[in-house]
């Protein structure tokens, strides 16, 4: 089975390393394939993503990347693509991620604090977090359709702050009926699910994305997933996969090979 890890993000966006840097350190780690993804440019919020007008600035160090490392290791240049950045086109692969929610016009991130996303559910749902999880998962249900995403991002990113329920229960009815509506609507689209261990690697979480009965779904279901590092430094490239790629393994989800992958050829 080869090592890849296609979640990887430099300083073009919020990564703490150059794309070289990455690629290096994947040749000294005895990777296969690094998959860059670059946050799409969002205008409402650029403290993390590609700035206006580095899009093609980034396509090309890529490509210059590709070529100087050629047989040493495989390198594809995708895009993060949000909900909120509409289609992407001209990259190897996409991954598709809800990073806001869209409220009343305005753009609330899910991922930065747990205040905002409380601030959130105060001011938009009668400060029901459940609520908002709820509208979350409404959101998610759509990203492949609206970004042309090829691998579907951190499923449930919504939980990034809620170990041991801290935000709210994952075991409500209304949870669950909205997550597992979700997972079932992107697994219609045949496209993979991402384990993704970030969260981890950042000390926020100490399991990866989706949960397990998403997991189980997914396997319920036919669907098969990749892992993931969404590594943000050249220290966290596929950041525990040796602990949870045999955990997902044994529930008897189907773990895609980097060659059966569509782009494959494109590295």
């Amino acid at each position: 089975m080869s090592l890849y890890d296609l979640h990887v993000h430099t300083r073009y966006c919020d990564g703490a390393d150059t794309p070289e840097e990455m690629i290096l350190a994947a040749i000294d780690g005895g990777l296969d394939a690094i998959g860059f993804s670059a946050h799409s440019h969002t205008p409402f919020d650029t403290r993390y993503c590609l700035g206006a007008g580095k899009t093609e600035e980034y396509r090309r160090e890529i490509s210059m990347l590709r070529e100087k490392y050629r047989g040493r290791i495989r390198v594809f240049c995708g895009i993060e693509q949000d909900l909120y950045s509409g289609r992407a086109e001209g990259f190897d692969y996409v991954i598709g991620s809800v990073h806001y929610l869209r409220l009343d016009g305005e753009y609330v991130p899910v991922d930065d604090s747990p205040e905002i996303l409380l601030d959130a559910a105060d001011r938009f749902f009668g400060g029901d977090m459940c609520a908002l999880a709820v509208e979350y998962f409404s959101a998610v249900s759509r990203v492949v359709e609206e970004t042309g995403a090829d691998i579907v991002g951190h499923f449930d990113l919504i939980t990034k702050f809620n170990e041991n329920g801290r935000l709210f229960d994952e075991t409500d009815e209304r949870y669950v009926k909205s997550r597992d509506a979700a997972a079932i609507s992107l697994l219609k689209t045949g496209k993979p699910f991402e384990v993704n261990t970030g969260a981890i690697a950042r000390g926020y979480r100490s399991v990866p994305y989706p949960c397990t009965d998403v997991l189980r779904l997914i396997s319920a279901h036919g669907g098969g997933v990749i892992m993931s590092g969404d590594s943000h430094s050249a220290d966290t490239l596929c950041f525990q996969f040796g602990i949870w790629e045999p955990f997902v393994r044994d529930m008897g989800v189907k773990v895609l090979s980097l060659r059966s992958l569509p782009f494959y050829k494109k590295g």
